[in-house]
């Protein structure tokens, strides 16, 4: 999950995380932003953390003992907590080695059907090593406020990762945040963007919703905080359209 920040990128991961698990596709979060939103978002406090992404990173912990239940079945979450004082003098030190979260995955990815990593809106260090981890990248973007030379920006940098360290790497889609259907700003840069990635953009769009805000604030994600809404009922459509753009691909392979 990559973008600038301010776009509803942390809120993208995870509702669609949580859409994931209410479809009870067995789903992970990874956290690997240091602002930590993701655990606020979920209503993880300090003191619920028993080990993080900041102890895989020291080679202290196994990935599995950074798993954390949630209020979902069907979802857990690793949290970042990489600004931890003592660990993060030996997080800057491991992050060179783009592997680590790779590695880390590999005793828990046939675990689960979705791995979701919530990155940082920066395009090198941490989003690297997640992104050289990742089999895809969602890009949320804010509808009616993006410039188009940032959407170029993190396409370029896509394409590079793709050549040095992941070539197996494909962009799972746009997703516009923060819709308003009758705004012209939106209108205009909607034409911009099917102009030019017509091919990413995917169908399902995220309204613009206080109670986006609201659900963040009581720790829940939106489709626990209010199941019959139109923010809710979107991440759904999301989940429901990324589950059978995947499922058609894995056909095709078959």
């Amino acid at each position: 999950m990559h973008s600038e920040r301010g776009v509803g990128k942390t809120t993208t991961a995870v509702n669609l995380a949580a859409s994931l698990a209410v479809a009870e596709k067995k789903t992970l979060l990874i956290d690997v932003d240091p602002f930590g939103a993701s655990a606020i978002a979920l209503g993880f406090t300090p003191d619920k953390i028993k080990a993080s992404l900041s102890e895989i990173f020291a080679f202290t912990h196994s990935i599995k003992s950074a798993i954390h239940k949630t209020d979902l079945e069907y979802l857990d979450f690793v949290p970042s907590n990489i600004y931890n004082v003592n660990m993060h003098e030996k997080f800057i030190q491991n992050l060179e080695n783009r592997l680590v979260i790779k590695n880390a995955l590999k005793d828990i990815e046939d675990f689960y059907e979705f791995i979701i990593i919530d990155c940082p809106p920066t395009l090198k260090g941490i989003s690297t090593n997640a992104l050289v981890a990742s089999d895809s990248i969602l890009i949320p973007i804010k509808s009616g406020h993006f410039s188009l030379e940032a959407v170029d920006r993190l396409i370029s940098y896509y394409e590079w990762l793709k050549d040095v360290s992941n070539p197996t790497l494909k962009i799972e889609g746009i997703v516009l945040t923060m819709y308003e259907k009758d705004s012209k700003v939106t209108k205009i840069s909607e034409r911009e963007l099917k102009m030019k990635y017509s091919n990413y953009l995917l169908e399902t769009v995220i309204p613009n919703t206080n109670l986006l805000n609201e659900a963040t604030f009581y720790g829940k994600p939106l489709c626990l905080f209010k199941l019959n809404s139109e923010g809710a009922e979107a991440y759904l459509n999301l989940a429901y359209e990324i589950i059978e753009k995947n499922n058609k691909e894995e056909l095709k392979v078959k």
